[in-house]
């Protein structure tokens, strides 16, 4: 049995060596369109703490921050992290970083080898994984 229940989101943060902030968010919109076809309810920006003190409200996104609504479903959660796997293989030599977490428990993928990730990923999956059922605990 698990500890915490499952809330379903899935946070992202993808960083590249040398990229500034457009290059981020450009890429940023690359991986929330492509996890927008897969089986999940939502894929969003991740939006930025409160307005500060005194000042106008504002909504701010995370440079490179993406929140995934995953569903009832775990094969949502396979499914994006396949397609970061994929996203992180595409980056022409310069290194990336793609920060995962649900419910506090983080995955950090960046330059670990094929077997390694498989691992990793592998473990934070099963962890977060539905019942037989292929539901998330209530």
């Amino acid at each position: 049995m698990r500890d915490a229940p499952m809330t379903g989101t899935l946070r992202i943060q993808l960083s590249e060596d040398g990229a500034d902030a457009e290059r981020l968010d450009a890429l940023t919109g690359y991986l929330r369109d492509q996890l927008r076809l897969l089986d999940v309810e939502d894929v969003i920006a991740m939006r930025a703490g409160g307005p500060p003190a005194g000042t106008r409200a504002f909504d701010v996104a995370v440079v490179g921050g993406l929140l995934v609504t995953l569903g009832k479903s775990a094969q949502g959660l396979r499914s994006v992290v396949t397609a970061i796997k994929s996203w992180l293989g595409r980056s022409d030599g310069v290194r990336r970083t793609v920060r995962l977490e649900i419910g506090g428990d983080v995955l950090e993928l960046s330059e670990a080898s094929l077997a390694e990730q498989e691992r990793l990923i592998k473990l934070f999956v099963d962890r977060h994984a539905a019942g037989e059922d292929g539901k998330w605990p209530a």
